[in-house]
């Protein structure tokens, strides 16, 4: 079974299927790429949470840069925030975002532990 949770017309926030969560792209407000970030994974752990799931459980992650000269300073967020021992399968390189002001977007693949 496939569910959609807060479905849209173009998208969904969530999709779960066989125990596992993926998550739509997610970007955060602020000024700089640490901002951004910053807000980017607050905002995939209300979604984690809302999946039946946690960082504990993030199987895959892909960051997008608008610039990968901010690499360093998204790692520092990133990496407070993954637990030890958990870090997930993670790729990261550089695109054109949908917004001038984005500077990081990233998209979470994740088990479902509370299905």
């Amino acid at each position: 079974m496939i569910e959609r949770i807060e479905t849209g017309t173009r998208m969904s926030k969530i999709v779960k299927h066989n125990g596992v969560a993926y998550l739509c792209g997610q970007v955060g407000a602020g000024d700089t790429v640490a901002e951004q970030t910053a807000d980017c994974l607050s905002r995939v752990d209300g979604l984690l949470l809302q999946a039946g799931s946690s960082r504990q459980h993030i199987l895959q992650a892909i960051v997008w840069l608008a610039d990968m000269d901010d690499f360093a300073e998204m790692n520092a967020v990133w990496d407070v925030w993954v637990p030890e021992g958990h870090a997930p399968a993670r790729a990261c390189g550089e695109a054109k975002l949908a917004r001038e002001a984005l500077k990081v977007e990233i998209i979470i693949t994740a088990a479902c532990v509370n299905t």
